[in-house]
């Protein structure tokens, strides 16, 4: 997962993405925004799932081998043991839960995927894309814990073009971004997006303002 303190992308690639931005809305009036988190939610249940499993394999261990620690004077039944020991797991088991594997171990794709969706909206309304004179922004955000990809267009958009269509450039960037590409991912996406976006709202000659930045947004 990628932290604040290091961003997802170089200078050279936040480039060409923005390059891709700029190059897409040329033949389009609608408004590109390609956007990188990196997460989209907290999962704080998972942290406790993996705390309560690491504090039932401790107890569970120790009333196995309670017998073995009569030579160093413990016994299992020792309550107060017991408890600081499944306390100590506990705790263990809920930090283990913040790595990205484990955390996606024991969260639910549905779950992340609503979150991600949540955080799509939360941006779209924050980063100003339900303002353009048309209605035409198009949100491209790749959420990196989750590992999902989200397109959110606005209602114009929504109106012309298939959640079919929208569904095939998730799959354009999920390809590369498989692979480690990330850049490569989203300036795909976004050039398949501008294809789309052309035909239902194609560029108007002396009328085509860029009403939105074109630099790719990282929120890590």
């Amino acid at each position: 997962m990628a932290t604040g303190k290091r961003p997802a992308l170089s200078e050279d690639e936040r480039a060409s993405v923005e390059v891709a931005v700029q190059e897409a809305e040329r033949h389009t009036s609608a408004e590109i925004v390609p956007m990188i988190v990196g997460q989209s939610g907290l999962y704080r249940e998972a942290h406790h799932r993996a705390g309560l499993l690491c504090a039932v394999v401790a107890l569970t261990t120790l009333l196995t081998i309670e017998t073995a620690w009569w030579p160093w004077g413990w016994h299992a039944s020792n309550a107060v043991w017991l408890l600081g020991v499944t306390v100590l797991a506990y705790s263990i088991g809920a930090w283990i839960g913040t790595f990205p594997a484990v955390l996606r171990l024991f969260t639910s794709r549905e779950r992340m995927r609503h979150k991600v969706q949540m955080r799509a909206e939360r941006a779209f309304a924050q980063q100003g894309l339900a303002r353009t004179r048309e209605r035409t922004g198009l949100l491209l955000m790749v959420s990196l814990l989750e590992r999902q990809v989200y397109v959110l267009p606005d209602q114009a958009l929504r109106a012309r073009v298939s959640g079919d269509q929208w569904q095939d450039i998730v799959s354009v960037v999920v390809e590369r971004v498989k692979v480690g590409d990330l850049a490569g991912g989203l300036c795909r996406g976004i050039k398949a997006s501008g294809v789309l976006l052309a035909r239902a709202f194609p560029s108007r000659d002396g009328d085509n303002p860029d009403e939105l930045p074109n630099a790719v947004i990282q929120d890590l």
